[in-house]
């Protein structure tokens, strides 16, 4: 089997409030967008800034991120990109593309933000890291 991976990066603000809904199976699912920004040089050599909006979604969310994801709240978001098609009401097939989040980790000071919470879909919904100093290391320690 040859080797692949889908992993997707992004820091950006909420552009609205998390929607959680549940499954038939009780499981919840929550959705929600954020923004990230690209600047370039335009042709006229003035600076542009070019917004993106991707769309999330979080299975599984403790009761502290639904609280947490709000619109204009600064998030660090990894996960998977994923691409589905559906058929609507009247019969055309539209596509989607969302990332789905595997990690979550709030930005903003207000929020208790930084590394002290983060949420991991692959272990528990919820890890409060301890907010000890890394080890220090010696120059001599450094490879390079």
């Amino acid at each position: 089997m040859a080797f692949s991976l889908n992993k997707i990066m992004l820091i950006g603000n909420l552009g609205r409030d998390a929607e959680t809904r549940f499954t038939q199976n009780n499981t919840s699912v929550s959705t929600y967008s954020i923004a990230t920004t690209h600047s370039y040089k335009g042709k006229d050599g003035n600076w542009v800034e070019e917004t993106t909006w991707h769309n999330i979604v979080s299975w599984s969310l403790s009761d502290y991120f639904k609280d947490v994801l709000k619109k204009g709240k600064k998030v660090y978001i990894e996960g998977r990109l994923s691409k589905r098609d559906y058929t609507d009401k009247e019969g055309v097939k539209k596509y989607v593309t969302e990332v789905i989040s595997e990690k979550i980790i709030p930005l903003d000071s207000s929020t208790g933000g930084g590394s002290s919470s983060s949420y991991d879909s692959g272990s528990s919904n919820y890890n409060q890291e301890s907010q000890q100093e890394p080890p220090s290391v010696a120059d001599d320690d450094l490879p390079f």
